[in-house]
C-alpha cells in the first residue's frame, strides 16, 4: 500500500487501486501520516483537520473519522505493508511501515544517499537521491489549504531543495551536466537569488558547451541583486564568473562548484 503526501493526498492499495476517502478523512490521514509512528494529541489532530471550522463535538467527530480511516487502511493493507490508526489515551498514532508512507520513504532514501556519499560512492548516492526525488508529484498536500499544511510544505520544501542541490552537485561531479540543466533552471526559478544554486546552473551550462548562457545567467542575477537588494553578487559567484570568462581549466574538472570557487 502507499500513503501519498508528496502531491495530492492519496491512499493506494498494493495493486495500485485508489482507495476513495472523503476530503475530511484524507486530511486526518495526512495529519497522522506526516507524523507517522508518533503520538498526535486529539487537540493537534482536530486543529490539523478542521482548523478554523471545528465542529460542535470535535472529539466525537474525530473518533468517527478515525474509524472510517481505519477501515480504509484495512482495505489497502497487505500482510507485508500494514498501516493502522491506534487510539491511545488523549490521541492517535498512525502505525506504519517505512515503505507504506511516501514521506517516510523519501527521508529514508535521503539518509541512505548521504551515507553513500560519505563513503565516496558518488554514483550510488546520486541514484538514491534520484529515487527519492522521483517520489515527489507536485506540491505536498496540494489539496489542503490550512496553516498547518502550509507549514508542512515549507518544511518539506527545504528538505527537497537540499536533496536537489546535493543531487545536482553529484551529477556535475560525475559529468552529467546536460541532464541536470532543466532541474537547475527550475531551482533558480523558485530561488532566483540563491547564489549556490545559480553557481551550479552556470557551471552546468559552461560544462555543456553553453558558455554564453552561463554568462547571461550571471548578468541576470547580478541585475536582480542590484535592483532588489542593492548588493553585488558574492565573492564566490564573481570568482566563478571570472573563471568562465577566462576559460579557466580548473572549472572543467568534476569538483563541486562551491569547492572550485573557494580554491
Amino acid at each position: 500500500m502507499n500513503v501519498q503526501l508528496l502531491g495530492c493526498i492519496e491512499l493506494r492499495a498494493a495493486d495500485g487501486r485508489n482507495i476513495s476517502v472523503s476530503p475530511t478523512v484524507g486530511r486526518l490521514l495526512a495529519a497522522l501520516a506526516w507524523s507517522a509512528n508518533s503520538f498526535i494529541t486529539d487537540e493537534d489532530a482536530i486543529s490539523r483537520v478542521w482548523e478554523g471550522r471545528i465542529p460542535a463535538h470535535p472529539r466525537g467527530a474525530l473518533y468517527t473519522l478515525a474509524t472510517r480511516l481505519r477501515k480504509a487502511l484495512q482495505t489497502a493493507s497487505t500482510p507485508d505493508t500494514t498501516c493502522d490508526v491506534v487510539r491511545r489515551p488523549g490521541g492517535y498514532t498512525l502505525v506504519a511501515a517505512e515503505e507504506a508512507v511516501d514521506v517516510l520513504r523519501f527521508r529514508a532514501l535521503v539518509r541512505q544517499a548521504r551515507d553513500a556519499q560519505c563513503r565516496g560512492e558518488k554514483e550510488v548516492s546520486l541514484k538514491i537521491y534520484e529515487e527519492a526525488l522521483a517520489l515527489c508529484h507536485g506540491q505536498a498536500l496540494s489539496d489542503v489549504r490550512t496553516v498547518w499544511a502550509e507549514a508542512v510544505r515549507v518544511t518539506l520544501g527545504q528538505e527537497l531543495r537540499t536533496a536537489r542541490i546535493r543531487s545536482a552537485e553529484l551529477a556535475l561531479d560525475l559529468g552529467r551536466c546536460d541532464d541536470y540543466v532543466p532541474l537547475l533552471h527550475e531551482l533558480v526559478r523558485h530561488h532566483p537569488l540563491d547564489e549556490r544554486i545559480i553557481s551550479l546552473l552556470m557551471l552546468a551550462l559552461y560544462r555543456s558547451g553553453r558558455r554564453d548562457e552561463a554568462l547571461h545567467c550571471f548578468r541576470s542575477v547580478r541585475s536582480r541583486l542590484v535592483a532588489e537588494l542593492g548588493v553585488e553578487p558574492g565573492g564566490k559567484l564573481r570568482t566563478l564568473h571570472e573563471r568562465i570568462l577566462c576559460g579557466d581549466e580548473v572549472i572543467h574538472c568534476g569538483r563541486p562548484a562551491w569547492t572550485i570557487m573557494a580554491s
